[in-house]
């Protein structure tokens, strides 16, 4: 048992009588945490159920609320005690938040659940269970988890978070954060032995999002018209979507291109950017920027250069972080990201002092706190003044 960051924040929920709800993307530990919650209640009146297994979902389909309360009494649950169920993969399921709802008002159960999508979730769950719930949003693994994952000490590298560069750090972990940028974060991925199976577990993972998250939630009438969408956001990753171009090569209109696209937003595959406003600026633009949630995955999806798949990893790291967003105005002028609204990000794979005074006068007008250059390798002319992307969790 790997222990995940989210875990303690997630063990200080489970004496509150809210539900607890881990949502994020298929395979990204969440099954495994509801498991690590369950095993450190302390009551031993709880009970566990898989909403994937044919068998538990007839349980919460039966019509009658009574009849189901029966059949978990019947499996060993007692309702006149205090107790925690936890429902795994409650969207395969659809009328389960109201099953919840019941047994919450009537008994005070506390239930610990975890599901694919977000779409489902904040709306669904939002109308029935208000008031009731508390929502954790469970990533890929960030660098140290990798690292820990990986079974190699972290305790060192939590002093050079942030830090400028230092060569002995970069000579230490680059070719671990290499792999991370390769592969990802997701913890079977990162377990697994050869490149091939982790190749062949992320192809999996792309597989069964689009057929058991995305399909079941949306009007999707065809997997190859997804998959096809999903191959070209791939290739425009970092930049800003014309969907009429885009429906167009898909042969479907553009209206349908934005829902898909919300889709695989709101099932976590990827992630949209907003840009950075001051309002008293006109000439910024108003798109939004897709990211994916995994580079491991976007790298299956395509052939992608380094330099973004690069971007994609930082934009991802510093999501997990805080408040992201990107500055560009109609002139062209850029800036990638915009942290918490006051550090102005440049990612470059080999970044130079040119970088950093372009970064600089860009971001004067802003007024922002802080100029930070982001970068992967180190120039030939051991330029140091940048922050190395391993650094950064």
């Amino acid at each position: 048992m790997f222990d995940r960051k989210i875990y303690p924040v997630l063990e200080s929920h489970l004496d509150k009588k809210q539900v607890t709800v881990i949502t994020g993307l298929r395979r990204v530990g969440k099954s495994t945490a509801l498991k690590y919650l369950i095993d450190k209640a302390t009551t031993p009146n709880k009970i566990y159920f898989d909403l994937e297994r044919i068998e538990n979902q007839n349980i919460f389909l039966q019509n009658s609320y009574n009849d189901i309360e029966r059949s978990i009494e019947l499996l060993g649950f007692d309702f006149s005690q205090a107790g925690i169920i936890g429902i795994d993969e409650i969207q395969m399921v659809k009328n389960s938040s109201s099953v919840i709802k019941a047994l919450y008002d009537k008994y005070g159960t506390k239930f610990i659940v975890t599901g694919s999508s977000s779409f489902y979730i904040k709306n669904h769950f939002s109308e029935s269970l208000a008031g009731r719930k508390r929502i954790f949003e469970m990533n890929p693994l960030d660098f140290e988890e990798f690292l820990q994952f990986k079974k190699i000490n972290t305790k060192s590298i939590q002093k050079e978070k942030w830090k400028s560069f230092l060569p002995t750090y970069y000579d230490i972990y680059k070719k671990w954060y290499e792999e991370y940028i390769q592969f990802g974060g997701f913890p079977e991925v990162v377990l697994a032995e050869t490149n091939e199976d982790k190749t062949a577990y992320l192809k999996d993972i792309l597989n069964s999002h689009i057929e058991l998250d995305v399909r079941l939630l949306g009007d999707v009438s065809s997997s190859d018209v997804l998959y096809k969408l999903i191959l070209l956001l791939a290739n425009r990753v970092g930049s800003k979507v014309d969907y009429s171009k885009i429906g167009s090569l898909l042969g479907i209109n553009r209206i349908k291109v934005k829902e898909y696209i919300l889709l695989l937003e709101y099932t976590f595959l990827i992630r949209t950017l907003k840009p950075y406003t001051k309002g008293i600026d006109k000439e910024i633009t108003k798109q939004a920027k897709i990211y994916f949630s995994d580079t491991g995955l976007l790298q299956v999806c395509g052939q992608t250069s380094s330099g973004v798949i690069f971007e994609n990893a930082i934009a991802n790291q510093l999501y997990a972080i805080g408040e992201v967003n990107f500055y560009e105005k109609s002139s062209g002028t850029e800036i990638d990201f915009i942290l918490d609204k006051k550090n102005a990000i440049e990612v470059k794979e080999t970044p130079s002092d040119f970088d950093l005074k372009t970064l600089q006068r860009r971001s004067k007008p802003l007024e922002l706190k802080n100029d930070l250059l982001i970068g992967r390798n180190l120039a030939h002319s051991g330029y140091k003044e940048f922050i190395w992307g391993g650094n950064i969790f």
